[in-house]
C-alpha cells in the first residue's frame, strides 16, 4: 500500500512540474514586461501583419527555437503568445520543461485584435 501511494504522489510531483503558467492576453499590459521577455512565437510572416509592443519573434516551429533562449537567464519570466493559443501552449511547455517560467497568453493576437473592436 505504501508504494501504491508513493507512486501516486510521484505521478504528481512530475505532472504539476511540467504544467506550464497561462494569463488571458487581454489581461496583459506592457507594465508586466518589466524585467521579462515578450515573445510571439508565429512565423516572421504573422508578425510582419502585426505584433504586441516590445515583442521578440521566435517561430517555434523553426529548429533554432531552443537555441535562442541559450543566452536568456532561467530566472528570466517569458510571455509567449501565437495567432490563438495554440502554438504557444505548446511553446511555454517547451520552455517551462527546459527550466523557464514560460506563462502562455491565452487567446492569442486574435483575441488583442477583437478586444479593440469593443
Amino acid at each position: 500500500m505504501k508504494y501504491f501511494f508513493s507512486i501516486i504522489f510521484f505521478a504528481l510531483v512530475i505532472t504539476s512540474c511540467s504544467q506550464s503558467k497561462s494569463k488571458h492576453i487581454t489581461e496583459f499590459s506592457q507594465s508586466d514586461i518589466k524585467n521579462t521577455l515578450l515573445v510571439d512565437v508565429r512565423t516572421s510572416e504573422e508578425f510582419g501583419l502585426g505584433h504586441l509592443e516590445n515583442a521578440k519573434n521566435v517561430n517555434v516551429l523553426s529548429d533554432s527555437f531552443t537555441s535562442y533562449f541559450d543566452s536568456i537567464p532561467k530566472s528570466k519570466t517569458i510571455y509567449v503568445y501565437c495567432k490563438s493559443g495554440g502554438r504557444s501552449a505548446k511553446a511555454a511547455e517547451k520552455l517551462t520543461s527546459l527550466g523557464y517560467n514560460a506563462i502562455n497568453l491565452l487567446g492569442g493576437y486574435d483575441a488583442v485584435k477583437e478586444n479593440a473592436k469593443n
